[in-house]
């Protein structure tokens, strides 16, 4: 408790506070801004550390990293374009409140969910780290397999029309996941000779294409249909009701949030899914999300906010990175001399605390600064879309463009826009494509892996005691509604 209490000494510090208004400000900014993202800004931001006092430097990219979650949340819900993929499944209700009218409910929901999620997670993570980094080195490619396996099928129960055509959506990501060389053994995959496919295809142009040109083309053809005015935006508040809705999910969403972050290759994103999909499986009436769910926004928000929070457990008290901005973060640490790891508790308080303690400090200046600017930001919706849609579409080919300047990205933005629309026209769902396609090479790399420890032999997996049973409630979760449809059956039988 003494170096806690010592923590909030450093934080307080003028310098170290000035750096963390700095870090949660740059972050919301980059999150509006679809496509840069905190690990291409941390990236960019890197040589600035060299001149910096270690705590000050990684007390603001910290703050970059969490303050972007939420402003990745604003595009998703005004502009339908999730700028990380941990905003994908915020789309789905959040664009629907906001087309009723309620974009400042969303918002606002949005902003306490991520101020309590990562409150909670940061509360964890000052009790429980040690304890739970030392459960995630049991983590291997086996659990990771099941995991990821886990998610690709919970990708079916998001989104809002056929589960068979969500399945179809889904098995086209994993497929996409695939391009690119092999990992193992270096061979091209559906490359077609292609320099500019060596390497795969990157997430922004795929979510800026399906989400914001396929948007934009099938609005631009609905508009010829029919004329439909803008929704009037109501209060920027939420009211109590909403509050009173939210309450359970963000509760779950802070637990689920701060498990997952945890784990390597499992974070924000992951996270985001699982607590939408428990939410939606939890509801009296599953038919409300998709249509502008309260809980919809609040479940998926909450929990990456926990998860971008929690995944620091592993980067602090091991050293191991649980992503590619905590990847990042490893680097700044080493450029500052510091070696992330058990010893750093002990070797470097000031900076182990002073960064857990700055994300209190940085998640009240987040919620601060983001309640009052929801009526800035629900304005955009004013905007004619005669002008708001060129807007858009500049924003998302430069976008796309700053993260690895390569005009191809654009070609790429353009080819998913078409792709989108046409989802969009006959009904299919690009939320369950994108998320699949996300999950789907952190999937095959572990399946290989684990495929390779266990000499080839599938039945591996219900060995480890962890892969075996997230393998075995999959299974029984699968079998369930058949097993119910064949009870029903037996029961009207025996009345005929």
């Amino acid at each position: 408790m003494g170096g806690f209490v010592d923590g909030f000494g450093v934080v307080l510090e003028p310098a170290n506070l000035l750096y963390c208004l700095i870090g949660v400000v740059i972050g919301m900014l980059i999150g509006v801004l679809p496509g840069l993202g905190p690990a291409a800004t941390i990236a960019i931001l890197l040589p600035i550390t060299y001149g910096v006092e270690p705590v000050s430097a990684i007390i603001m990219l910290a703050g970059i990293f969490y303050g972007a979650q939420y402003g990745g949340t604003i595009t998703s819900v005004l502009l339908r374009l999730p700028g990380e993929a941990s905003s994908v499944v915020t789309v789905f209700d959040g664009h629907a409140l906001a087309k009723q009218g309620r974009a400042g409910t969303a918002l606002g929901i949005a902003a306490i969910g991520s101020f309590i999620g990562g409150t909670v997670s940061i509360i964890g993570l000052t009790l429980l780290a040690p304890v739970v980094a030392s459960v995630a080195l049991d983590f291997g490619p086996p659990e990771y397999a099941a995991l990821s396996l886990f998610g690709v099928l919970l990708v079916a129960t998001v989104g809002n029309g056929s589960r068979l055509k969500a399945v179809i959506a889904a098995g086209f990501g994993l497929l996409l996941a695939t391009v690119g060389r092999d990992t193992f053994t270096g061979a091209s995959r559906f490359t077609f000779d292609s320099l500019n496919l060596a390497d795969g295809i990157d997430f922004v142009p795929i979510a800026m294409g399906l989400f914001g040109l396929g948007e934009i083309l099938y609005n631009l053809e609905e508009r010829h249909h029919k004329v439909q005015a803008p929704a009037a935006v109501a209060n920027v508040w939420p009211s109590r009701a909403d509050l009173r809705q939210a309450r359970g999910a963000i509760g779950r969403g802070s637990v689920i949030g701060f498990v997952l972050g945890v784990l390597p290759g499992g974070g924000a994103t992951l996270s985001s899914l699982v607590a939408y999909a428990v939410e939606k499986r939890r509801a009296k009436e599953p038919e409300r999300f998709g249509r502008g769910a309260v809980e919809g926004v609040a479940a998926p928000e909450t929990a990456n906010n926990a998860a971008a929070t929690s995944s620091f457990i592993p980067l602090l008290t091991l050293g191991i990175p649980a992503n590619a901005t905590m990847a990042l973060m490893f680097g700044a640490l080493l450029i500052q001399g510091i070696a992330p790891g058990p010893q750093l508790v002990t070797e470097h308080p000031d900076l182990f605390w002073g960064v857990i303690n700055s994300m209190y400090l940085g998640n009240i200046l987040l919620l601060i600064m983001s309640i009052p600017l929801v009526g800035v930001f629900v304005k955009i919706l004013k905007v004619r879309p005669a002008v708001l849609a060129p807007i858009t579409v500049l924003i998302t080919l430069l976008g796309v463009y700053t993260v690895a300047n390569q005009v191809f990205d654009m070609f790429l933005v353009i080819v998913f826009g078409v792709l989108g629309y046409l989802m969009k026209k006959f009904g299919f769902e690009p939320g369950p494509l994108v998320l699949a396609f996300v999950l789907g090479s952190v999937m095959e790399t572990a399946v290989r892996q684990s495929l390779l420890i266990f000499g080839g032999n599938p039945m591996g997996f219900f060995t480890r005691p962890i892969s075996g049973t997230v393998l075995v409630a999959l299974i029984i979760v699968l079998t369930l509604p058949a097993v119910r449809v064949l009870v029903r059956r037996r029961k009207e039988r025996e009345l005929v």
